[in-house]
């Protein structure tokens, strides 16, 4: 069953996605070589309580931390441990709040100082990609328009769509119906409805769209490698134009001197 959202579940959605959004931006002014990812993950989870949320992440099946921290070739799922930011990495981070009974969740690829022009361009077209899908969550569109829009733009640009991993329904579960893939044909899978609020979370891979997951049971890498990039919203699908709940406005404002 798909859950339509009221416009006062929504209100209360508002508060989990704006701290998602307030601790991304948060791990923005601090993100930089020398850092561990540990760090980070404390940190994110000190200023959710702080600010009256709960860590979405932490012991979700089992999960062990806060944050998603996945660096270069791995694609989502990384557990944050004491490995060091370098200069020239690309570094993944997933968050997730509970507050006020709704969750929300949101993805950014930071870049760490001077990177390469080919993982630069992988930033760009990925985050592209993003709001390429969110212009389709529109009342009377389909489920399979945004994957569509989002694999017809990363593949016209040489790279891959992970396939395995897709976005979803988001509320008061973590996880809701539908499944939303960041691949698919117009017109077909679920019919949009205003009130649905999703999570578009594309996916993308410089080389193959292969993958495999560590013995860890969580942590996903690219099998050859090569850099990936996730970016993610959460999205309410409305009768002309979506409304994006995340934001990623004070994280670019920090990063590169701009809002997005």
């Amino acid at each position: 069953m798909i859950n339509i959202k009221t416009e006062e579940d929504i209100k209360l959605m508002r508060l989990s996605s704006d701290l998602v959004a307030k601790t991304h931006a948060h791990l923005a002014t601090l993100i930089k070589p020398g850092v561990t990812f540990l760090s980070l993950d404390k940190i994110a989870e000190e200023f959710i309580r702080d600010n009256g949320g709960i860590p979405a992440f932490k012991g979700y099946n089992g999960f062990p931390n806060s944050l998603c921290i996945s660096p270069n070739e791995q694609v989502v799922h990384g557990i944050p441990d004491q490995t060091i930011i370098e200069n020239g990495d690309i570094i993944s981070i997933d968050c997730g709040v509970y507050m006020s009974g709704f969750y929300g969740d949101s993805a950014y690829t930071y870049p760490i100082g001077e990177i390469s022009k080919d993982t630069q361009n992988l930033l760009n077209v990925t985050k592209d990609s993003l709001y390429i899908g969110i212009e389709h969550c529109i009342d009377g569109n389909y489920i399979g328009d945004i994957g569509f829009a989002i694999q017809n733009y990363v593949e016209s640009n040489g790279m891959s769509i992970v396939r395995e991993l897709v976005g979803h329904g988001i509320g008061k579960d973590l996880h809701e119906k539908p499944e939303v893939p960041n691949y698919g044909l117009k017109g077909t899978g679920e019919i949009l409805k205003e009130g649905m609020v999703l999570a578009i979370e594309p996916m993308v891979n410089l080389g193959t769209e292969k993958i495999y997951q560590h013995t860890d049971g969580w942590t996903i890498t690219t099998f050859d490698n090569q850099k990936s990039a996730h970016y993610e919203h959460t999205v309410i699908v409305r009768r002309n134009e979506a409304e994006i709940l995340t934001s990623f406005k004070n994280i670019e404002r920090e990063i590169y001197g701009k809002a997005s």
